[in-house]
């Protein structure tokens, strides 16, 4: 019985093949974009999560309040760890986690190959809490040693080819002699860690006199502790007492401290105001709902298009019960038929999933490969292409089969315009939230646009930004006048922060602070070059002067003035908290700048003259050539003064934009599906108006007759779909509005909500849809009427 109902579908789909190819093109799109996104949504949903241990482990989070705000950071002081482990007796485990030599990025050589490459500095327990896997060595021993390195496979193969590389050298920062004892294998794509090789935390301290002296410094927060609890120890008692840990070791300290799970590090790192608010848990829970929108817009496609041709078949119906058919006969064959289009949908869907994830991987900047070894997703998929095939066949099988026989070859019957107010409810969903999604590929566009249209504040056209390695340092003015002198560069600075970072702040008095106030600027320690070099505008005082002849002058931005209330700022004395018996005097105020987010407002900064901490030599290059000519000509100069490392630098326009990386990638992916889902909807609306047309073939003919023109006859038959399409426009845009309101509310610097956009959203919808429809309104207009008639 089953083969003969799958012979009748497949005979069916056949002679329709026009209408087979929408049905099944439609709800292969829609379930190939629900694919997709459940694919990314898994990758988001599983990040970290594949640690033996990975219930117990969490980091140690501070709470700090300053300037009348709550603020969470992951840096604590040096001495914490000490205190995590013999304090606390729910701790199992501790390790120190930190970035190689205090920057992200460090110099490998091995011969005459030379690297720049990410590095993290761990503590002696990492491997026995976080279970990476390894190539060579043995996480017991790899950090024992103290001049130990542990590469990962890209590295090691980069560094010493295909050979096992343990027991080799590799030369760190041009100072150290390390030894390879451990390779790990790639890690996954989905999870936090980001670094391309390991070095032990003793190592760092042992050679870095600041850190030694800051093993009893509690003011100095620049490590990430990790920490495993006891299988059976309660987080809440933890958490209870690292409450007040930090200011039991240090009265005078704003900071709390407490712990945040592995499981929730990537999608739930924001805080506002000391409290876990979410993440990027937003953007997954929003996609995830947005695949779920786009595979009920298939779906609606599927069973409109299945009813509306079903409807043809009450004659089919009327003979089939006069041979003798059972109800329950007419019922599995309409079933069948719909399975079977689901299911060839299915393959198809598969197919375009294989031949787009690589687009898909390059539109999210991931690596994800389809899930052919989980049982759970091919369960999901299967199941839901059986229950969204049972669906679609119901109506056309409980209701058609329910038709008398003789009534229906009588012609007693009428069924189609009559029944096709389900279809018109359906139809209003599916563009309500094609309209919806137009609208927020619209505003998310404005949005980004608008925070990268906002001032900066200072120049970052041909500005870039270059790691101070020792040497460059020590040899920092034959550097800059080397680089002044090939003609290529036209300023040159150093800075304890790149031009879009900011690395370092401090907490400060002055006269007229309130007594229980607390303030906190941020910091950043540069040469008298820094504001000519950035193009940063002093608004009143002056510059540093050369030579460090300014070892007590500070420069504040107007944030900063704004904030401490300075209505005289020059020459206001002023002490770090950590340094009292330094006096500071204030020399210029400096116009905001926008170094770190660009949709926060900009925070109070103060520059230093020139410290000891600089890290990073910023230069613009010289407007009169072209880039590619201006970096042949300074590569020398770094090739003389930095042998051990290769040319490496980065464009501060760059580095600025990779900011909205998160909101660019939200918008772009709103623009694909908003583009597919008004595909999808557009393929079921042209087999509704096909089907239309074909149902009033009879009326159209009369109306020809008697006189009709064919732009009436197309306004006829197009009006119905273009009135549908208004009223999904009128539920799309408050519905669209509320959503998009919460989005921004996230955003301190934003756009509004436009009236326009909604018109043009609901506008162009419409367009598309009249497009649509017009092309078989006007063909059936154009039909003779002697042949329309005639085929009734």
């Amino acid at each position: 019985m089953l083969q003969n109902y799958l012979k009748i579908a497949w005979r069916g789909l056949r002679k329709n093949r026009g209408f087979s190819f929408i049905n099944i093109l439609g709800l292969a799109v829609g379930m190939a974009v629900a694919m997709l996104i459940g694919i990314w949504v898994w990758d988001e949903l599983t990040f970290d999560r594949f640690y033996q241990n990975e219930a117990n482990l969490y980091r140690v989070m501070l709470n700090r309040t300053a300037n009348g705000e709550t603020t969470t950071q992951p840096n604590g002081p040096l001495p914490l760890g000490d205190v995590l482990r013999n304090e606390i007796p729910e701790i199992r485990r501790v390790t120190e986690s930190l970035n190689t030599n205090m920057r992200a990025e460090a110099g490998l050589k091995v011969g005459d190959k030379k690297l720049v490459r990410k590095g993290q500095n761990v503590g002696s327990e990492f491997f026995s809490m976080f279970d990476l896997p390894m190539v060579y060595g043995s996480p017991a021993t790899a950090l024992k040693e103290l001049n130990s390195i542990i590469l990962t496979e890209q590295t090691a193969e980069s560094l010493f080819g295909k050979t096992d590389p343990l027991g080799k050298t590799v030369r760190l920062n041009d100072n150290f002699d390390l030894n390879v004892t451990a390779v790990l294998k790639k890690l996954p794509g989905n999870t936090a860690w980001d670094f391309d090789f390991i070095v032990p935390f003793s190592h760092l301290e042992a050679n870095t006199p600041w850190m030694q002296s800051s093993r009893t410094n509690w003011n100095n927060n620049i490590i990430e502790y990790l920490v495993e609890l006891h299988p059976n120890a309660n987080r809440a008692a933890v958490d209870s007492k690292l409450k007040g840990i930090i200011k039991r070791h240090n009265p005078e300290s704003i900071f709390e401290a407490f712990l945040h799970p592995v499981e929730r590090w990537h999608l739930y790192g924001e805080f506002k105001n000391g409290k876990n608010t979410g993440g990027f848990i937003r953007y997954v829970r929003l996609f995830a709902m947005v695949g779920l929108a786009v595979l009920l817009i298939a779906c609606i496609n599927f069973m409109n298009l299945a009813t509306a041709r079903s409807e043809k078949r009450a004659k089919e119906v009327g003979v089939r019960k006069a041979v003798g058919s059972f109800r329950s006969q007419l019922i599995g064959q309409f079933l069948s038929e719909s399975m079977l289009i689901a299911g060839l949908a299915l393959v198809l869907a598969l197919a375009l999933v294989l031949v787009f994830l690589p687009v898909f991987n390059g539109i999210t900047q991931k690596q994800l490969t389809f899930p052919w070894q989980l049982s759970g997703f091919w369960l999901l998929t299967l199941g839901f292409t059986v229950i969204t095939g049972a669906l679609a066949g119901s109506y056309p099988a409980f209701y058609l089969s329910s038709f008398n026989a003789v009534r229906v070859l009588k012609g007693s019957v009428r069924v189609g315009r009559n029944a096709n107010w389900p279809r018109k409810v359906l139809v209003v969903v599916q563009f309500t939230g094609c309209i919806a999604f137009i609208i927020s590929a619209i505003l998310v566009y404005q949005q980004i646009q608008y925070a990268k249209n906002r001032p900066v504040g200072y120049n970052p056209d041909r500005l870039l930004t270059v790691a101070l390695t020792n040497d460059l340092n020590r040899n920092y003015d034959a550097v800059r006048n080397e680089l002044l002198r090939s003609g290529a560069v036209e300023n040159v600075t150093k800075a304890s922060s790149p031009a879009t970072t900011i690395t370092g702040d401090t907490r400060v008095d002055w006269a007229g602070k309130a007594p229980d106030e607390i303030m906190r600027l941020n910091l950043i320690g540069a040469s008298p070059d820094y504001l000519e070099t950035m193009g940063i505008k002093l608004k009143s005082g002056r510059n540093f002067y050369p030579n460090n002849a300014d070892s007590t002058a500070v420069i504040l931005n107007e944030a900063a003035v704004r904030a401490m209330r300075l209505k005289e700022p020059l020459n206001q004395e002023m002490t770090m908290v950590w340094n009292p018996g330094r006096k500071l005097h204030v020399i210029g105020v400096v116009e905001n700048s926008i170094i770190e987010s660009p949709y926060t407002p900009v925070n109070p900064l103060m520059l230093l003259p020139s410290q000891p901490f600089e890290s990073y030599l910023i230069f613009r290059l010289a407007p009169h050539l072209n880039s590619a000519e201006a970096l042949a000509r300074i590569e020398p100069v770094f090739q003389q003064f930095n042998p051990a490392y290769p040319f490496d630098y980065q464009f501060v326009n760059d580095d600025y934009n990779r900011k909205f990386k998160q909101e660019e990638l939200v918008g772009k992916l709103a623009g694909v599906f908003a583009v597919l889902a008004v595909f999808i909807a557009c393929l079921g609306l042209f087999g509704l108006a096909a089907s239309l047309a074909e149902q009033r073939t009879k009326e159209v003919g009369i109306r020809k007759v008697l006189g009709a023109s064919v732009v009436s006859l197309w306004g006829l038959l197009s009006r119905e779909f273009v009135g549908l399409v208004l009223i999904a426009c009128l539920l799309a845009s408050p519905v669209a509005a509320y959503v998009l309101s919460n989005w921004l509310n996230q955003f301190d610097y934003r756009i509004g909500l436009k009236i326009w956009v909604f018109a043009l959203s609901g506008g162009l919808a419409i367009l598309i849809a009249l497009l649509t429809v017009s092309f078989q309104s006007i063909k059936a207009a154009l039909m003779n009427p002697v042949k329309s008639l005639r085929s009734e």
